[in-house]
C-alpha cells in the first residue's frame, strides 16, 4: 500500500488545522477575504478537503453540521471515529490509511458514496444505516470471504461497487457470483456490468438465490412482526399500560417469588388458590382487572390525543391569524407610502435618505408600535391557551391515576377470597369495571 513517508510526524486534527483548511478552500475573491476577516462557521462548510496531511486519528469534526463531503484519503488514519455529527454528509473518502475495521458509520444516514480502497479491511459489515449507498469502494483490502457479497443485498440503492485487489477478487467464480447476488448492481470494479453475463450468472447460481430471497422473505416477515409489536408496545407505553393485556404481570410477580413457590407446592394449597364463584382462579380475576385498567388507560390516552390535537390547532391557528393581520397592515402602510419607499430606496444621498426617514419617523413608529401590539396579544393568547391546555391534561391524568388507583383494593381482596374462600369480603363483584366519570370527560 502506499503511504506517506514514515519520517513525517503524525498530525492532529486540530482547530488550526481545520482553519487553515476551510480558509484556503473558501471562496478567494473579495466575499472570500471578508469571510476570513470577520470568521468563518465551521457548520456553514460543505465541503472540506483533509488529504495529505499525515492525520493519525479523526478529531474535532462536531461543528461541521452541515458538510456534505469530507475528503480524508492519503493519511494514516487507524480508526473510522469522530464523525457522529456529519449526518448530512453524502460523499466520504477515507482511502489509502490504515483502517481495519469498518465502524463509526451509524449516524450517516445520507451517505451515498463511501471510498474505504487501499486499507486494511478484511470483513464487509457495519454499514446497515447507511441506506442511501450508491457507490461503495472496497478494492485493494483483504476481503477473502464470498460471504461478504451476500451482505451488500441490503443495499437496494448500491449501483457501483470496487472489489479488485482483495483476494475474494481473484476466485475464479467471482465475478458471475456478484452479478448474481447483486442483481441491481450497474458498475463492478469500474466497468460496466453486461446484461447478457448478468442472466447467465443468475442461471448459474438460481437455485442458491432461491433458497437465500426465501430466507430473506423469513426474516423481512419476523422483523416486520417485531416493528409491529415494538409499536404496538410503544403505543401502550404512551397509555401507560403497557404488558396490561394479559398475565404479563401476574406472572412477573411471582417469577422470583422463592417463598411463594414453596407455599403453592404444600399439600391442599392449590385448593385453596380456587377462588368461587365461576370458577375462576386468584390469577384469572388478577387478569381480568389488569384488562378493564388496560382497555380503559387506551381510551383515556385517545382522549389525550384529542387534547393534544386541539391545542396544536389552536396554536397554529391564533399564529396565522396574527401573521395575517401583521401583514395586512404592512401592505397598507406600503401603499400609502409606495412612492416616498421608493424614492428613499433610490436615493444616493445617504443624507437625503436620513432626512426622507425622518419625515416619516411617525407613520413608521405608529406601524412597529401596531406590530408590536399584534405580538403581545399573540403572547397573551398563546399563554391562556397553554394554561388551558395544561389544566385538560391534569384532569385527565388525575382522572386516570384515581380510577387506576380506586383498583388496588379489589386485587387485594381477591387475594383474600383465594385464600379465605369467596364472602370473605362480600359486595364486590367478581370482575370490577371502571367507571367514567361524567363529569371530568376532558
Amino acid at each position: 500500500m502506499n503511504r506517506l513517508c514514515s519520517s513525517l510526524e503524525p498530525r492532529v486534527m486540530n482547530d488550526d488545522m481545520l482553519k487553515l483548511a476551510v480558509g484556503e478552500q473558501g471562496p478567494q475573491e473579495e466575499a472570500g477575504q471578508l469571510a476570513k476577516q470577520e470568521g468563518i462557521l465551521f457548520k456553514d462548510v460543505v465541503s472540506l478537503q483533509l488529504d495529505f496531511q499525515n492525520i493519525l486519528r479523526i478529531d474535532n469534526l462536531w461543528q461541521f453540521e452541515n458538510l456534505r463531503k469530507l475528503q480524508l484519503d492519503n493519511n494514516i488514519i487507524e480508526r473510522i471515529e469522530g464523525l457522529e455529527n456529519l449526518t448530512q454528509l453524502v460523499w466520504l473518502d477515507l482511502s489509502f490509511n490504515n483502517i481495519e475495521a469498518i465502524e463509526g458509520l451509524d449516524t450517516l444516514v445520507n451517505l451515498e458514496d463511501l471510498s474505504l480502497f487501499n486499507n486494511r479491511i478484511s470483513k464487509i459489515d457495519s454499514l446497515d444505516a447507511l441506506v442511501k449507498l450508491q457507490v461503495l469502494s472496497l478494492g485493494n483490502n483483504q476481503i477473502g470471504n464470498m460471504m461478504n457479497i451476500i451482505y451488500l443485498r441490503r443495499f437496494k440503492d448500491l449501483r457501483a461497487l470496487s472489489l479488485s485487489g482483495n483476494p475474494i477478487a481473484e476466485a475464479e467464480d467471482y465475478k458471475m457470483f456478484v452479478w448474481a447476488y447483486l442483481p441491481d448492481l450497474v458498475y463492478l470494479d469500474s466497468r460496466r456490468i453486461d446484461d447478457h453475463m448478468k442472466e447467465l450468472a443468475e442461471v448459474k447460481h438460481q437455485f442458491s438465490i432461491d433458497e437465500l430471497r426465501h430466507r430473506e422473505h423469513l426474516i423481512q416477515a419476523q422483523q416486520a412482526e417485531e416493528q409491529a409489536r415494538q409499536a404496538e408496545l410503544e403505543e401502550h407505553q404512551a397509555a401507560f399500560v403497557e404488558h396490561l393485556n394479559g398475565s404479563f404481570l401476574f406472572d412477573s410477580m411471582y417469577a422470583d417469588d422463592v417463598e411463594g413457590s414453596k407455599l403453592a407446592a404444600l399439600h391442599g394449597v392449590g385448593e385453596l388458590l380456587e377462588a368461587y364463584p365461576f370458577n375462576l382462579t386468584y390469577k384469572d380475576k388478577f387478569v381480568i382487572i389488569c384488562l378493564n385498567i388496560f382497555e380503559y388507560g387506551l381510551k383515556q390516552q385517545e382522549k389525550r390525543k384529542v387534547e393534544l390535537d386541539t391545542f396544536n390547532a389552536c396554536v397554529q391557528e391564533a399564529v396565522q391569524e396574527n401573521r395575517e393581520q401583521g401583514k395586512l397592515r404592512i401592505a397598507k402602510f406600503e401603499e400609502k407610502h409606495l412612492l416616498s419607499l421608493n424614492a428613499i430606496r433610490d436615493e444616493a444621498d445617504l443624507a437625503s435618505m436620513e432626512a426622507r426617514i425622518v419625515a416619516y419617523s411617525e407613520d413608521i413608529t405608529q406601524l412597529s408600535s401596531a406590530l408590536m401590539t399584534l405580538e403581545m396579544q399573540l403572547v397573551e393568547q398563546l399563554e391562556e391557551t397553554i394554561n388551558m391546555f395544561e389544566r385538560n391534561i391534569v384532569d385527565l391524568v388525575g382522572l386516570f391515576v384515581e380510577n387506576v388507583q380506586s383498583l388496588y383494593p379489589c386485587l387485594r381482596d381477591r387475594g383474600w377470597e383465594a385464600l379465605l374462600g369467596p364472602g370473605a369480603y362480600p359486595g364486590h363483584d367478581p370482575a370490577p369495571r371502571l367507571q367514567p366519570n361524567k363529569g371530568r370527560e376532558g
